[in-house]
């Protein structure tokens, strides 16, 4: 193992136990700095199989408050799990998810809100009030391929869709909902390499809804209108249905996305970590009943099925 300092090599110099494993020290021939082997808990103290079932728990859509009363961890204990796992899993995404050659993306945004609602948000605090999910996803593995977290807007978007572009160099169609950025920022972020359409939904008066009030959904849809922006994107693939079909699952398994509960994220730190994790879980632990495999299984990312274990077990 290279020494943290200097880069140098290192030899073995004994070992400590903690509350899960050996850990291995290390003793570095060039500056003789000590130091010790990676963990995956990152010193965490908590039991490794408690930390396993905290995040199979939060996973299937259990709240904070629900998995510390199930496991009898302390809540700070749990977010800590959730903390580590979560950082753990943005690298993974970050390191894996690269190079795929999807034929068609599908994009979409998904809304919540961290602390209060944004009338609520007397000092504009960004961090605070409405919050949006961006992702993209590839219609025919079903892998999430990119995903932000943040306001409504333009900046927002093309920090999706640079991602995008990061991880899929090559040519694809591209599908979205209505939103007016995606109609500027997609053709000057993905350039000319790419078949872009806009699938517009037209919805009924929001006032023919029973009561006049339609508060956390949208009317009933009356019809769609296809608008073309860029390339001679395919017909029978200008659609939202897989993506929208991603959001319903997030907000299945992710509880900070279920609305009106008090399980929505008191801070956004822990909303990044959320969604890291179901991400992961998603793409790489779930098996998909379209593939009977992982969608990671599907775009050829992964050879089976991970686990949680496997994810602590990574190095940074």
């Amino acid at each position: 193992m290279n020494c943290i300092c200097c880069n140098g090599e290192s030899k073995r110099r004994g070992f400590y136990r903690n509350k899960n494993f050996n850990v291995q020290r290390f003793e570095c021939l060039k500056c003789g700095t000590s130091f010790s082997d990676k963990q995956p808990l990152d010193n965490l103290r908590v039991d490794f199989k408690q930390a396993i079932q905290v995040l199979n728990l939060l996973a299937e859509g259990c709240g904070i408050r629900a998995v510390s009363r199930l496991t009898g961890l302390h809540q700070q204990t749990v977010l800590n799990v959730l903390a580590r796992a979560g950082s753990k899993a943005g690298r993974f995404h970050e390191l894996t998810v690269k190079n795929l050659k999807p034929e068609a993306v599908q994009a979409d945004e998904t809304w919540c809100f961290v602390g209060c609602k944004e009338r609520n948000n007397l000092n504009n605090d960004p961090f605070r009030g409405d919050q949006y999910l961006f992702l993209a996803m590839g219609a025919e593995s079903k892998l999430i391929i990119s995903h932000v977290i943040g306001r409504r807007s333009p900046v927002q978007t093309e920090a999706l869709l640079r991602d995008l572009r990061q991880r899929v160099p090559g040519h694809f169609q591209l599908t979205t909902d209505g939103y007016e950025a995606y109609k500027t920022c997609a053709p000057r972020t993905l350039g000319k390499d790419i078949d872009f359409a806009q699938l517009v939904k037209i919805y009924a008066n929001p006032r023919d809804g029973e009561g006049g009030q339609r508060r956390y959904s949208a009317t009933h849809c009356i019809g769609a209108k296809i608008i073309v922006r860029r390339g001679a994107p395919d017909p029978a693939k200008i659609n939202t249905s897989f993506i929208e079909r991603v959001n319903l699952t997030n907000r299945l398994f992710n509880r900070r996305f279920t609305r009106l509960t008090l399980g929505f994220s008191k801070k956004i730190e822990y909303l990044q970590h959320s969604i890291n994790l179901f991400v992961f879980a998603y793409n790489f632990v779930k098996i998909h009943r379209k593939h009977n495999m992982t969608p990671a299984q599907s775009a050829g990312l992964a050879a089976k099925a991970m686990t949680f274990e496997d994810l602590l077990m990574t190095t940074d």
